[in-house]
């Protein structure tokens, strides 16, 4: 006995309908497999009998050249999402960090204070990354702007420590 009631499902009717649209590949993703096929040859007359049996052959090399179209056709890449005002706060701070620093003059600053040079700069780093994944964090924001002025002071005390003038 056959229960056809998956018929009138409004559940499954509701997914199979929500299932998407026949995709049409681009022209030259067929121009790229008949490219790729033999070139076309006329057939010899065969006979009806003959001819029922190459059918499955044919719907084989038809679903083939189907799934290396699926395979061909490029996936769009995702426009680049515009900055949010957090970040470009973040750029506009970076940017002020930068010009101040370009005011100090240039220095060989001593060995002594490159560790903690590096990893202001470091830290500097991971949080425009860490803002870059979570764009609306005002923390971060004020972490960072801490991290440029903590980084510029300490500048400015091995500068000073060099005996240059600042």
């Amino acid at each position: 006995m056959n229960n056809n009631d998956h018929d009138t499902d409004p559940d499954l009717q509701a997914r199979l309908r929500a299932l998407p649209t026949e995709r049409v590949p681009p022209a030259r993703a067929w121009q790229q497999i008949a490219a790729q096929l033999p070139p076309a040859q006329a057939e010899p007359a065969v006979a009806p009998r003959r001819r029922a049996r190459r059918w499955p052959l044919r719907i084989g090399l038809g679903l083939a050249a189907g799934l290396a179209v699926l395979m061909v056709v490029p996936t769009a890449t995702p426009p680049t999402p515009r900055p949010t005002p957090l970040q470009r706060q973040a750029d506009v701070i970076a940017n002020e960090y930068q010009q101040a620093m370009a005011t100090l003059p240039p220095a060989q600053i001593g060995a002594d204070w490159q560790p903690a040079l590096r990893e202001l700069d470091s830290s500097a780093t991971h949080i425009r990354a860490a803002i870059a994944e979570n764009p609306r964090s005002r923390y971060l924001l004020t972490q960072l702007q801490r991290t440029y002025a903590l980084r510029l002071e300490l500048t400015q005390q091995a500068v000073n420590a060099a005996g240059l003038p600042s």
